[in-house]
């Protein structure tokens, strides 16, 4: 799918209209599910982790919706809290952000086998540990917001980044 998401992401007013439509879904989510059941990842059955995981290639499909706001959303509907759907968001994050890293990095590698030299290799080690500490932090930071005020700032902070996306497009300062 790699052509398909460079040649959507190249659209730069769908990807802005895709921003606004998600940031009105995320100012109305906590009023569409009211009465999440799971508070968990234990109490996730299969079929729900597997609807989760198909919620995600939403974003595959509409550049300018985030992985997260698209696992989120769709966890949500299956009657995850906030809390539990946010948390199993960045846990299904893993293995997709571990795949496309691999993927980057072996295009890399073929086109300069030099990249795995030893200091090469010293510095990604060091950037991903601190890259790992960083993501902790910010998903805790994350996980508390959300339990404390919901996704509303989210939902403007998308409108106000898709409404200027289309501003500036108009205008002609971005092509």
């Amino acid at each position: 799918l790699k052509k398909h998401i460079e040649a959507a992401l190249g659209n730069l007013t769908f990807i802005a209209c895709v921003m606004v439509a998600g940031g009105i879904i995320l100012l109305f989510i906590d009023k569409v599910f009211t009465t999440p059941t799971i508070d968990s990842e234990e109490k996730i059955s299969n079929k729900t982790a597997f609807i989760i995981g198909c919620g995600q290639v939403l974003s595959i499909i509409f550049p300018g919706l985030s992985r997260s706001a698209a696992t989120i959303i769709t966890g949500m509907s299956q009657k995850l809290t906030r809390s539990a759907a946010a948390e199993f968001s960045f846990f299904l994050a893993v293995p997709t952000m571990l795949a496309a890293s691999a993927k980057s990095f072996w295009d890399t590698y073929k086109e300069n086998p030099e990249v795995i030299a030893k200091d090469n290799i010293i510095l990604l080690l060091i950037g991903s540990m601190v890259a790992f500490i960083v993501a902790l932090i910010a998903i805790k930071f994350f996980i508390s917001f959300l339990k404390k005020y919901g996704f509303r700032i989210w939902g403007v902070y998308r409108i106000i980044i898709g409404l200027t996306m289309l501003l500036l497009i108009w205008k002609g300062v971005v092509a």
